[in-house]
């Protein structure tokens, strides 16, 4: 059974959930993404249970900069499923390829190379 989601575009109302666990980069940054539809959010209800924060790569190609779900909801494809929404968003606006990048020695590598990566 597959743990019940919302995921949509962050707004205003994450900001405080987001530099709460987002510390890769500093507020102004996460409120420009935010505003800018660069935030993808996971809900459990209506509280935020993780995120997805992208750019562009030589500012043409998606880019997933951050994936990260809280741990208690960790292997339970929310992950996943954020990395499906976003791949079919950045698809359906024309886009034929995305990136995503990871250190040699992050245990991530094993759920990208999964999910086809």
């Amino acid at each position: 059974m597959s743990l019940a989601i919302a995921i949509q575009d962050a707004d205003d109302a994450d900001l405080a959930f987001l530099i709460e666990y987002d510390h890769h980069v500093g507020q102004t940054v996460l409120a420009d993404k935010v505003a800018r539809a660069e935030v993808v959010i996971a809900r459990r209800s209506r509280d935020p249970i993780g995120w997805l924060r992208f750019g562009y790569f030589w500012d043409s190609i998606p880019f997933m900069n951050m994936l990260f779900v809280l741990a208690p909801y960790r292997g339970q494809g929310v992950g996943r499923r954020l990395v499906t929404f976003w791949e079919d968003r950045m698809r359906q606006a024309g886009h034929s390829s995305v990136l995503t990048s990871t250190q040699s020695n992050e245990s991530a590598q094993h759920f990208y190379r999964r999910i086809g990566y």
